[in-house]
């Protein structure tokens, strides 16, 4: 009878040796740049291992590829076995430990020389390098943090609900970013910060980070989950570094992805995802900004050389704000593509930018946008072409394609769809900037939240303590809305990515709406958050030391990238409007009467005049109310806005000028679409939350999102008649009480979000 081999090898009593170290090293899932530096020095030198081993031990030191799970409890279980057998006073620590081990390696050195001060030195050597505390067992280095006794809350469960499924790769970025070579210092020159920037987004790539999105055969992980997550901590550190790996990897790297073919996935996906090929996104023009489908730059076929031509006609048809426009050595270049003189609209091109020696190739111009208000680590530049010519190949062909005879051909006969079908496969950055943005205004509130937790100012009396900052109502209005709102939108930009991920043809144009009104109404939000943390930690959140300053610069241009917020919501509302429409148009005479026996019971049961003034507490904080107040104000500026626009057509407006008529009510029509959507979202994660003192907490800080948002909307909802002015005053009152409640808890609901104190790095917060 034949038995099977062993799933692993036996290994030498070097290798063995070092097993503890490399348990420990691997037990949070990362290995720094620092770590892999020293473990890779320390490997070279270590006397007793062999050429064989050494090569082993480098393998296991890559942090692009982890050991994996298999061979992690394999680790331990040789660690769990030797333990056991070795006698108390041999494995008092680490070094102990690996010293035991040595001894059952399948190939042994002289035990005199494992039992030498000089091996042990070593060994201890390695163990301090790598910051690890060898007197503490090695169960006291792996087990899960205690709840604190006066901690309202599991705050650590609370931390891993909010990171969700990837809670192990988030909790891997917050590790990461802790490294020595992460660490966040003022640079004095856009120069120095751009170049500490790439060398970040290199060792972000050596760990490889950078092409988990892309297929395993390209050496990522098909897994867009785990990218989104990535762009998500980054924004808890330095968003220029968030912003160029951002535009490395999912722009540039996302265009060959989604608009590409096997062809350049095989040629180029690999190289970008290691940032061997530095690239951009080649879109935006001086003149058209916006509007993608009036681009000037031009992409002209020539048959007689098999090549396409990329020109800017004129000086506005200059590409501008490329982030990563002074490394890149390869643009993806958005234009008019015209074969055989007929023009097919906008697709995009592979255009080499630059050569090895990054010098600038023939007809290409390339000038630098300079200093900007924040983001100054992103090298943001303006491209010109004149006449530069490319192999037809090059042509990014999953939705149009020149064939070698010269033929243009698309599996999308009608243009608008082919040009709206390309630029949907592209709103994964309208996914991910919003995350970020979010992570920037969690960092700026939780310095303000602790600066406001230990600031005092002005007693009561004299000789009595000065009242702490966050005890003042106007402090806690100032904070505990947003705090309650950064929530909020936590969970509706999860839904948005779940979305976004699981999306089919069918829902697409869905989720691109919902992308482009979460992007808007998180980045906007986060600017608002960001200025208010600012004055809320006066003098000092005007240091730059303190972060906020960053902050706020850094996330402005979020409101105007991957889509200007103001265009964006109104192609939110175009879409309500369109489905309003289609609805009537498929269903006709039944969708009619079911509109109106629904607005006839929403004025029975939410507009009557006891349902008005109802103030009690119980009714306030029902979310049954919360949700149908705010389902009634997007069902009613749905139906005004309709109601104006047709009116303006019956008149003889065309449809721009009657769109131009009603711009205003359209952009306040998408802000009510997405304040439902993300309390929607709240309500689903307080219900489903599994812990009870989680729940009743995320509750508080759901009845404040939704009580406070109503507040701000007061006008409208005595306008309409929805609400009469004691049931808005009742809820002013309610909100100052949940203000007070929420401040309780400020502390450990900051400390939740797991943001670092690295990347916190303000001296008013640690």
């Amino acid at each position: 009878m034949s038995t099977q081999a062993p799933p692993f090898p036996s290994y030498s009593a070097g290798v063995m040796s070092l097993i503890p170290l490399y348990y420990v090293g691997w037990a949070d899932s990362v290995l720094s740049p620092s770590e892999v530096q020293l473990i890779q020095r320390k490997i070279e030198s270590l006397p007793f291992l062999n050429a064989k081993d050494k090569i082993l031990l480098q393998q296991w030191s890559n942090p692009s590829k982890p050991p994996s799970k298999q061979l992690f409890r394999h680790w331990k279980q040789l660690i769990r076995t030797t333990a056991a057998e070795a006698a108390q006073e041999k494995r008092k620590n680490l070094v102990d430990l690996a010293l035991e081990m040595a001894k059952s390696g399948s190939v042994q050195a002289d035990s005199v020389y494992w039992s030498s001060p000089q091996t042990r030195d070593a060994l201890s050597q390695l163990e301090i390098s790598l910051g690890v505390d060898g007197s503490k067992s090695l169960d006291k280095l792996l087990q899960k943090k205690q709840r604190p006794d006066d901690a309202p809350f599991d705050i650590n469960a609370l931390r891993e609900l909010l990171d969700g499924p990837y809670a192990e790769k988030k909790q891997q970025i917050r590790l990461l970013l802790q490294d020595p070579a992460f660490q966040l210092e003022e640079m004095p020159t856009k120069e120095e910060k751009r170049a500490q920037v790439l060398q970040w987004c290199k060792l972000l790539a050596k760990q490889g980070l950078g092409a988990l999105s892309y297929p395993k055969e390209q050496g990522g992980k098909d897994d867009m989950m785990a990218y989104i997550a990535i762009f998500e901590m980054l924004g808890m550190h330095d968003l220029s570094m968030a912003i160029k790996f951002g535009v490395q990897f999912g722009l540039f790297g996302g265009s060959v992805l989604w608009l590409g073919t096997q062809y350049h996935h095989n040629k180029y996906l690999k190289a970008t995802g290691s940032l061997k090929l530095p690239g951009c996104f080649a879109m935006t023009e001086t003149g058209h900004g916006s509007n993608v489908r009036g681009l000037e730059t031009t992409a002209t076929y020539d048959s007689q050389t098999d090549e396409i031509i990329i020109h800017s006609p004129t000086e506005a048809a200059g590409k501008e704000y490329i982030g990563n426009a002074l490394d890149s050595k390869m643009a993806t270049v958005f234009a008019q593509l015209i074969v055989d003189g007929t023009q097919h609209g906008v697709h995009a091109i592979l255009v080499p930018l630059r050569n090895d020696s990054h010098e600038l190739l023939d007809g290409v111009r390339v000038e630098d946008c300079g200093y900007k208000m924040g983001l100054n680590g992103v090298d943001n530049g303006r491209i010109w072409f004149d006449q530069v010519r490319v192999p037809r190949v090059n042509l990014l062909n999953r939705f149009g394609n020149i064939s070698p005879d010269g033929v243009y051909s698309s599996p999308i006969a009608n243009p608008s769809s082919r040009f709206f079908t390309m630029l949907g496969t592209l709103v994964g950055g309208r996914v991910c900037v919003p995350k970020a943005g979010l992570s920037a205004a969690k960092v700026g509130l939780t310095i303000a939240i602790r600066y406001g937790l230990r600031r005092r100012q002005f007693a009561p009396k004299n000789g009595e303590p000065e009242t702490i900052l966050l005890d003042y109502p106007s402090h806690q209005r100032r904070l505990m809305p947003l705090l309650a709102k950064t929530y909020a939108l936590h969970f509706g930009l999860d839904y948005l990515a779940d979305r976004y991920v699981a999306r089919t043809e069918d829902d697409i144009r869905e989720i691109e709406s919902l992308a482009a009104g979460l992007k808007s109404y998180t980045t906007w939000f986060s600017t608002h958050c960001l200025q208010s943390c600012r004055e809320a930690c006066g003098g000092k959140g005007y240091l730059a030391e303190n972060r906020i300053a960053d902050l706020k610069a850094d996330t402005d241009i979020f409101t105007t990238f991957e889509g200007d917020n103001t265009v964006l919501m109104q192609l939110v509302a175009k879409g309500l409007l369109s489905a309003f429409r289609q609805e009537f148009h498929d269903e006709g005479f039944r969708a009619v009467m079911r509109y109106l026996v629904s607005q006839f019971s929403a004025s029975v049961s939410e507009m009557n005049p006891v349902s008005r003034r109802k103030t009690d507490t119980a009714h306030l904080l029902d979310p049954e109310f919360q949700l149908a107040a705010f389902q009634h104000r997007e069902r009613q500026l749905l139906v005004s806005v309709s109601q104006r626009m047709r009116a303006y057509l019956r008149k003889g407006f065309d449809s721009h000028s009657a769109f131009l008529r009603c711009q205003t009510h359209i952009l306040t029509l998408a802000e009510a679409y997405v304040d439902r959507i993300v309390l929607e979202q709240f309500i689903h994660r307080v219900n489903d939350c599994p812990d009870d003192e989680l729940q009743e907490s995320l509750k508080r800080l759901c009845d404040l999102y939704a009580l406070h948002t109503i507040e701000s909307h007061k006008g409208w909802y005595l306008e309409s008649e929805y609400m009469g002015s004691p049931k808005t005053k009742a809820i002013r009152r309610l909100v100052d009480r949940l203000c007070r409640k929420v401040r309780a808890e400020a502390a450990e609901l900051t400390e939740a979000f797991g943001i670092p104190d690295s990347c916190i790095a303000a001296p008013i917060a640690l």
